[in-house]
């Protein structure tokens, strides 16, 4: 198993999510993504003969429904909240020139 990491693939890795690492935490992320692919390893041991593969854990549905307009057409009571209203549309101050 022991996956050795190369410190080139932590300086991609590092360049590839923007990180600028000290040589601390790159000796620390070398030895966590050494025990990450070892876990994937020992997973990797297991039978799964006859079982069905899966892309969620529960089962998920269609949960779209009809897009239909249910409170219609309400501006003239929005508008009465309006400091000011011109051609059915909110009149504010000038914010800038």
């Amino acid at each position: 198993m022991a996956n050795i990491i190369s410190d080139e693939t932590i300086e991609y890795v590092g360049i590839l999510a923007k990180l600028e690492l000290s040589s601390e935490e790159k000796e620390q992320a070398k030895k966590d993504m050494g025990r990450m692919l070892d876990y994937i390893d020992k997973l990797a041991e297991l039978d799964t003969t006859g079982i069905e593969p899966m892309s969620h854990v529960f089962p998920v549905q269609n949960v779209f429904r009809e897009d239909v307009v249910t409170n219609g057409d309400e501006s003239e009571k929005t508008l009465m909240n309006a400091p000011g209203e011109k051609d059915n549309m909110f009149m504010v101050p000038k914010t800038f020139d």
